[in-house]
């Protein structure tokens, strides 16, 4: 019965992913490539914390982790003055 169940999700899930496919993760409009970079790279020094097997291995990792959240926050912050600037001076020549 159970072998049974598990075949027949598997068989839905795999008609699913088919035909409508997987979910894509949409970003604001105002990021740019290069702080989606960032914030690829800090996924990965956050999985080298996570992967990491001693004590020293772990506080280097969290330490780069650190330094590279630091910049992907700086780089949303200017991103999105960027965008409110442009977005200010298209009103006002607008008017």
């Amino acid at each position: 019965m159970e072998s049974n169940s598990k075949g027949i999700k598997e068989a839905i899930t795999s008609t699913c992913h088919e035909v409508l496919g997987h979910k894509k993760q949409h970003y604001k409009e105002w990021i740019t490539v290069d702080t989606l970079d960032k914030i690829q790279e800090g996924r990965n020094k956050k999985a080298a914390i996570n992967t990491s097997r001693t004590r020293a291995e772990k506080t280097k990792a969290q330490a780069e982790y650190t330094e590279v959240n630091k910049q992907v926050k700086r780089c949303i912050r200017t991103d999105k003055s960027k965008y409110v600037e442009d977005l200010a001076t298209t009103v006002v020549n607008a008017v």
